[in-house]
């Protein structure tokens, strides 16, 4: 096995600490472009003008009788690719869509709370209308929706693509929370298993709570073992709740720049083939094919083909289906919903001034700083300055910069200086050149053109307005948690881990599991790594409030997300543990590798440094290597939820458990 230099630093430093992890952690590469594939030097930068996800021509409007009607469907979209010639490419993708046709990202929701005089639930039919073929390769050795028993005798080309669309954030219901097992096909011919335990049969209408707070979600598809391609594929958008203090309009009681102010922007990468194909590895020769097979120690066919890989990460940037696009803004304060939609890269968000004809770095000038506003569920306890930002996979995060800062005509990079490898902490000048393509392209992700005149509408943005003091009190106080949450009494300390171990073909798999010993839904005593077929060891009691402590036990983050919650991020600590080997069973009823925690020992509080602001209601948390992080979450619907990994290739390959909240398994 091939260790580059941070492999060795990082496994030096965690086997200092007391822990020995696998030699594959801290995986980097250095891809080359392949013959066939789209090379991103040679694509447009800043030429094509971002649609705002916010704009009211893509906002969904219910029915007459207040529901929404989706379909999933298959179109073609100009992503802003052109040919070696300059011919512009058209793109085959899966997107979501009404009777307007289908789009990449999906159209957005936007609703009113409860307490902004909403209705108390949002009605959505979600319609599958994808067909029996899937636009990328698909690795059927993995646990998924065709592989759980009963269904082994289904196939896409047979019954056709599955999905479940997951609202992320939501305070769902469980029948409507976006299980993986809660799966359907085409025309609802297959049902997943778990619909049997919805009263009155199975339905594709979910219902989605707004007895909420103003937040930023978003939904994408989470079908089991195949979310990181339909996902890829187009499968996701933007999901806003407004209140009566976060309005969404200009006169809001919190002084927020509201529309065309106010820019929703998701942000992906992605490949391509020359031809304009959306691309994704998963045969012998693909790009990291060698990383995570033959490097390894693997030989080609020792693995299906086509396999899933550990990660990916795209050599184009992509912000609401187009390569690097630009917005042309005025010299003002913007508010900007940014959302890392991507499979495996971790942000490294800047705001870096060049030139109005610049189309890279070079000659950039010193980050400007920003205001961190808020996150995924709402808004902060306070303000918080700065000029780097960690934005995690499938983290949201809400920032106002004043782009009134420059002179007129100026532009401004959105520039992303995490790497193009697994995220372990470090980014900028402490990565290796390991961590990045050659002729990176990914570094830059849009640009904001300051060329339009100032209007006349106001901008007195004040941050000093949205001080709201510590985070869960204050943000009870404003309505901003759901009912049982703030400072409810901590009924539980539970101890959970991330590992990763190997499958039964030698794969790298990456897992979830317990840091202790811990008796799960079956009666047996169990600790370490557990795949997500095994029985439920995560069950907090109904209107319980747990503080999780998370042991990540390998080289790499983790974007942990969990389902139905929102949570307080309260600390992270050093710790040193022994690593024990330990079999896992597959879902096939084969083993692979996985490790156990031993003779944990907690040390001290870890700073995580200023581009990390977590003072909000979250429900995505970084977890570091060789640190343990807490939340406070507090759970108040009962059913059968989950937890997982939100880097989507992990979830795929069994970093998700069940989280069964109440009596149940």
């Amino acid at each position: 096995m091939k260790l580059n230099r941070r492999d060795f630093v990082k496994l030096s430093t965690l086997a200092g600490a007391g822990m020995a992890v696998p030699g594959w952690a801290g995986r980097a590469f250095a891809t080359t472009l392949a013959p066939g594939l789209s090379d991103p030097a040679l694509q447009p930068k800043f030429v094509n003008a971002v649609p705002n996800a916010l704009a009211p021509g893509f906002i969904y409007q219910p029915d007459a009788s207040g529901r929404f009607r989706v379909s999933l469907r298959p179109t073609q979209q100009q992503t802003g690719l052109v040919s070696r010639n300059g011919r512009r490419l058209t793109t085959p993708v899966w997107g979501y869509g009404d009777e307007r046709g289908s789009t990449w990202p999906g159209r957005t929701f936007q609703v009113k709370s409860v307490s902004a005089g909403g209705a108390p639930e949002t009605r959505v039919i979600w319609q599958n209308e994808l067909g029996r073929s899937h636009l990328l390769p698909v690795d059927t050795s993995l646990h998924w929706a065709y592989s759980l028993p009963g269904y082994e005798n289904e196939s896409i080309k047979k019954t056709g693509v599955p999905i479940v669309t997951h609202l992320h954030g939501g305070h769902t219901d469980y029948q409507f929370d976006g299980n993986p097992e809660f799966f359907y096909s085409p025309g609802n011919q297959v049902v997943g298993p778990q619909w049997a335990r919805v009263p009155g049969g199975f339905t594709n209408e979910f219902r989605y709570d707004n007895n909420v707070s103003a937040g930023n979600l978003w939904y994408h598809d989470h079908a089991l073992g195949i979310t990181r391609l339909n996902v890829y594929a187009g499968l996701a958008g933007f999901y806003f709740v407004r209140d009566e203090y976060d309005t969404g309009t200009a006169n809001n009681p919190l002084g927020l720049p509201a529309y065309p102010y106010e820019m929703a922007l998701g942000i992906q990468d992605r490949m391509f083939t020359d031809r304009g194909d959306l691309f994704y590895p998963a045969y012998p020769g693909d790009p990291f094919w060698s990383d995570f097979i033959t490097d390894q120690g693997l030989l080609d066919d020792q693995v299906p083909q086509p396999s899933a890989l550990a990660e990916f990460f795209g050599d184009h940037m992509v912000v609401n289906g187009l390569i690097w696009p630009k917005a042309d803004v005025e010299p003002r304060n913007y508010r900007l919903r940014l959302l890392n939609g991507t499979d495996s890269r971790f942000l490294v968000a800047r705001f870096r001034p060049v030139a109005l004809d610049a189309v890279d770095l070079s000659n950039a000038g010193t980050p400007l700083p920003f205001h961190v506003i808020g996150s995924d569920q709402g808004l902060a306890s306070r303000p918080t300055q700065t000029d780097t930002l960690v934005i995690e996979p499938g983290g949201r995060y809400d920032i106002v910069i004043d782009f009134g800062q420059l002179n007129y005509g100026t532009r401004v990079i959105l520039e992303n200086i995490g790497g193009d490898a697994p995220f372990g902490g470090d980014f900028g000048a402490a990565l290796a050149p390991a961590d990045f393509f050659p002729d990176r392209q990914t570094d830059r992700i849009m640009a904001f053109d300051v060329v339009v005149p100032k209007s006349s509408a106001p901008d007195a943005f004040d941050p000093s307005a949205l001080e709201q003091g510590d985070t869960t009190e204050a943000l009870a106080a404003r309505g901003r948690n759901r009912p049982g949450g703030g400072r409810s009494r901590v009924t539980r300390r539970r101890r959970v881990a991330l590992f990763e171990g190997t499958d039964e073909y030698g794969r790298l798999q990456p897992l979830l599991g317990t840091a202790e010993p811990e008796v799960d839904a079956a009666g047996n005593l169990v600790t370490g790594a557990i795949a997500w077929h095994s029985p439920t060891t995560e069950n907090p009691g109904l209107n319980t409030t747990e503080i999780w402590e998370i042991y990540n036990a390998t080289g790499d983050a983790h974007p942990v997300h969990l389902h139905l919650v929102n949570f307080e991020v309260i600390r992270r600590r050093s710790y040193s543990a022994n690593l024990i080997e330990q079999p896992v069973l597959q879902h096939n009823g084969t083993t692979g590798v996985g490790f156990r925690l031993e003779n944990i020992q907690v040390g001290n509080v870890v700073q995580p440094g200023s581009a990390y602001v977590e003072n909000a209601p979250k429900d995505m948390v970084t977890a570091l290597p060789g640190q343990m992080t807490e939340i406070r979450a507090t759970f108040d619907k009962p059913g059968r939820y989950v937890w997982h990994c939100h880097i989507l290739s992990h979830e795929d390959h069994e970093m998700m458990r069940v989280l069964q909240v109440g009596p149940g398994a």
